[in-house]
């Protein structure tokens, strides 16, 4: 690979280095709202609008991904039907509690929200309908881009129980590659997906040592995976629309 690539590498490697530090109690609060979410067989939900609702999906039905996960997806909130349309419409006032009535979110459940720029209507409205519902709420959004962008407008990690910075740079791009020209190279997909799997990742290892299995899918092409996730499927489908 060219200097650039490796550059980017190393870019997005040290800011996930450094992601946890000064960040102990938020990513502390995280993980023990999905442990406790967990134990008590209540749901986590993961939202996104945009390019944010990948890691809806990256924690949907997956090897290594926990059943109780239940994503929420819209497509006018996605790119596939229109990423210019959607972009307008994540703007919109009064959309995010349309989109949420269609899943059963309750007392005890989390719902994690993934916002880069955290000032969107739909994201930050999904942050108070979740509160709403009795939800703890979980934010991963970045604080500079927030501080940036709102322009007197309310934003998410204000109004989340908890909010995990991802900490990337205002419009994301970090890394220049050409003298004269915008940035590539975004890292808050990259970013939020480690802090979602991360959070997963310590609420199985809670509940192990608490004496309990969490119901985590093994890829289609391991050994005994089809028995195994047919059963967790069987479990949660009646909950989880997507499945």
């Amino acid at each position: 690979m060219t200097q650039a690539a490796l550059s980017y590498l190393a870019l997005a490697a040290d800011a996930l280095a450094k992601l946890h530090d000064g960040q102990e109690q938020v990513f502390e609060a995280a993980a023990k709202a999905v442990t406790e979410a967990l134990m008590a067989d209540k749901l986590i939900y993961l939202f996104g609008t945009g390019h944010s609702h990948m890691l809806a999906e990256e924690g949907h039905y997956r090897a290594g991904g926990i059943a109780a996960v239940v994503p929420v997806l819209a497509p006018v909130l996605m790119l596939h039907d229109g990423a210019v349309d959607s972009t307008k419409r994540e703007r919109e006032t009064g959309l995010a509690a349309d989109v949420l009535a269609r899943y059963p979110i309750a007392a005890g459940d989390v719902l994690v929200i993934f916002s880069n720029s955290g000032v969107n209507a739909v994201p930050v409205e999904a942050a108070a309908y979740g509160r709403a519902q009795g939800a703890v709420v979980v934010a991963v959004t970045s604080a500079a881009y927030s501080q940036a962008a709102a322009a007197g407008r309310a934003r998410l990690y204000d109004i989340a129980d908890i909010a995990i910075d991802n900490r990337t740079v205002p419009g994301d791009a970090g890394f220049q590659a050409a003298e004269g020209q915008p940035a590539v190279g975004p890292l808050s997909t990259v970013i939020g997906a480690a802090i979602l799997n991360a959070l997963l990742a310590e609420a199985v290892a809670r509940m192990a040592a608490a004496g309990k299995e969490a119901p985590i899918y093994v890829s289609a092409n391991m050994p005994g995976a089809k028995e195994r996730n047919a059963m967790l499927v069987a479990r949660y489908q009646a909950r989880n629309q997507h499945l």
